[in-house]
């Protein structure tokens, strides 16, 4: 996989190790969860909390190193404009459902919610 996804990233072990009991030989597929690794405990102070203004926010959501995404910057360029805009444009916007009635995709690959219901 080149992106991230609701599944994973796909790397290959370098050496052999030992993670939780399972034995992970040098060149085994690895599929990483970084939906996972972007809710540690002990890098992020409640991590299942959706915060956009977390300071520092060092998520793996766009990778790292060489791995890092190469869109990462127009995705954030994007949002900030999208969403500047949107409620620029309807100050009142808000959901219509408590957040807990927003139904998560959980057939697609790439995850995200069935609707979105707002007033404004």
């Amino acid at each position: 996989m080149a992106a991230t996804s609701g599944i994973g990233i796909l790397r290959y072990a370098h050496d052999d190790v030992e993670l939780g009991g399972i034995k992970i030989t040098r060149g085994d597929a690895v599929l990483l969860s970084i939906s996972v690794a972007n809710r540690d405990e002990s890098v992020f102070p409640e991590p299942e909390k959706f915060d956009p203004e977390r300071k520092p926010n060092t998520h793996i959501t766009f990778g790292y190193g060489g791995w890092f995404c190469i869109g990462a910057s127009l995705a954030r360029t994007e949002l900030r404009v999208v969403f500047g805009s949107l409620f620029r444009r309807f100050p009142g916007l808000r959901l219509a459902v408590p957040v807990e009635e927003l139904k998560v995709k959980s057939n697609r690959v790439t995850g995200g919610v069935d609707r979105v219901p707002v007033l404004w």
